[in-house]
């Protein structure tokens, strides 16, 4: 076996970096996003929209068929493009509103 060269370890590197910059990416937004929110005066969760989305169901208030670990990639790509394959059934979570009142800003 061949020894590793200095590009190959580079692109490692580089490869290694993307990967937990992905990875980091959504917690690095929400933090921003609520550091702006704070900024402007609204609610650091909804942005005074007094609404938060679903995390099952994305805020569609459906699911589809076939429990939490049901993920295929080819047909999430199907859907994302309009189509819609497989049963969709109402979220449990819930109960196919799509989203759950703020529990910071939307106290009576």
């Amino acid at each position: 076996m061949d020894n590793i060269t200095a590009s190959e370890l580079a692109g490692f590197g580089v490869g290694t970096l993307l990967l937990c910059a992905t990875i980091a990416a959504p917690k690095i937004d929400a933090f921003f996003a609520a550091s702006q929110r704070s900024s402007l005066g609204l609610c650091k969760r909804c942005g005074n929209l007094r609404r938060i989305a679903c995390t099952r169901c994305r805020g569609t208030g459906s699911v589809r068929e076939g429990a939490i670990f049901a993920i295929n990639l080819v047909e999430d790509l199907y859907d994302t493009l309009g189509s819609k394959s497989g049963k969709q059934e109402p979220c449990i979570k819930c109960q196919a509103k799509g989203y759950f009142l703020c529990p910071d800003c939307s106290r009576p």
